[in-house]
């Protein structure tokens, strides 16, 4: 199930953060700003963040496999039917629903399965399986920019079209559900979804993911400026994507053996220093070094968001609870992006992008500060976790 898990991660994030090698050339075409052009990757992630928990309660209720086959034919339609698009605001619906609604309903799933599947080393199989957002990114950038060098990006949205529908249907097509039973989820959601631990992580998380999102609008664009080709520019984003592979890698196997919750706090921090040495880029290699230490906290941060939750909360109903607090990144990433946007296309200043994303780190770290399991919530844990090691 991990295995299936990385795919579908390589898959639907490799598309998605691959946006910024497309950026441009559809400014160009459509004529348009930086913060309309920016707005379709903001659409994208907030339908993907809000709707989680609707594919997280389908694949609680029904399984993974119908859920993932959907998302499937959602996300191959729309890109499909955004190679033929004459209009940007036409591409808010073909690309900005189409494929949030493919994620929602792919990659929560997904992360669920894996969750309920693995109890003694849950937290590194939840590296590998999101390690593949990482693989997708490095792989997907670059050969976006090159596809569209030759191609056009029309043609090169067409061709991920047909590579992500069909590697996700196979996914679904192969996925099972967990022996895990799931009659108390909704009494379980609004038990925990009232706790402070989870106000913690929801905002902490809205402004952080500010911070993830903006290199992979803005990253290329800005390298871009220093007189940096196009693939040189896009393979950046690419790198993040390495370098999160380790730090999901890494991070998740080191949380089985030190703690979760003090490394997740380590790796929100480590994202919002990290945008101090883009601030003070003015050459190639110092953004090769901010992508990589960018890239190994935000891999840290992905990886271990999950195993918090089954941490504070259980697992009973992870899916539902994964996409709850996905939602708060709906709100940040429909904001942030256009917002700094805005700020560029007013002062002309490309400066913004760094300066914004590591003030809302700063303020997320702050605000996880006293996030921990309290002793009686613990107990409930080790419960319900001494129950699925007997039923596994």
């Amino acid at each position: 199930m991990a295995g299936l898990a990385f795919v579908t991660c390589l898959m639907v994030f490799g598309v998605i953060y691959s946006f910024g090698a497309f950026f441009n050339p559809m400014a160009n075409e459509f004529n348009a700003s930086r913060a309309t052009t920016s707005t379709v990757f903001a659409i994208t992630a907030a339908i993907y963040n809000l709707l989680g928990v609707v594919g997280g309660h389908l694949c609680d209720r029904f399984g993974p496999r119908p859920v993932v086959l959907a998302g499937a034919l959602t996300m191959g339609a729309g890109l499909l039917a955004t190679s033929y698009i004459d209009r940007l605001w036409l591409i808010y619906l073909t690309y900005g629903v189409g494929i949030g609604l493919g994620v929602a309903l792919s990659y929560v799933p997904m992360l669920a399965v894996v969750g309920g599947w693995f109890v003694r080393w849950r937290n590194t199989a939840m590296g590998v399986a999101v390690s593949g957002i990482g693989c997708g990114t490095l792989l997907f950038a670059p050969a976006a920019a090159w596809l569209i060098e030759r191609w056009g990006w029309r043609d090169a949205y067409a061709t991920l079209a047909v590579i992500s529908a069909f590697s996700l249907a196979l996914c679904g097509l192969l996925a099972e559900a967990p022996p895990v039973a799931s009659r108390s989820v909704p009494i379980h959601f609004w038990q925990s979804a009232r706790t402070p631990n989870f106000g913690r992580l929801y905002f902490s998380s809205v402004l952080i993911s500010v911070a993830i999102y903006t290199p992979f609008v803005y990253l290329p664009d800005f390298a871009q400026s220093l007189g940096i080709s196009d693939v040189r520019a896009a393979s950046l984003v690419g790198l993040i994507g390495a370098a999160s592979v380790a730090g999901r890698l890494v991070l998740g196997t080191i949380a089985d053996r030190t703690g979760i919750i003090p490394l997740y706090k380590f790796s929100t921090i480590g994202l919002a220093l990290s945008y101090g040495l883009w601030i003070l880029s003015h050459s190639y290699g110092l953004l090769v070094v901010f992508a990589s230490m960018m890239g190994v906290a935000y891999g840290g941060l992905v990886a271990l968001s999950p195993a918090v939750m089954a941490e504070l909360f259980g697992v009973e109903g992870l899916g539902t609870m994964l996409g709850a607090l996905f939602t708060s990144s709906a709100i940040s990433s429909l904001v942030g992006p256009p917002l700094v946007g805005f700020l560029m296309d007013r002062t002309g200043k490309i400066i913004w992008p760094p300066l914004l994303a590591s003030i809302s780190g700063m303020i997320a770290f702050v605000i996880l500060i006293p996030l921990g399991t309290p002793s009686g919530q613990r107990k409930a844990r080790d419960a319900r976790q001494s129950a699925m090691e007997g039923m596994h």
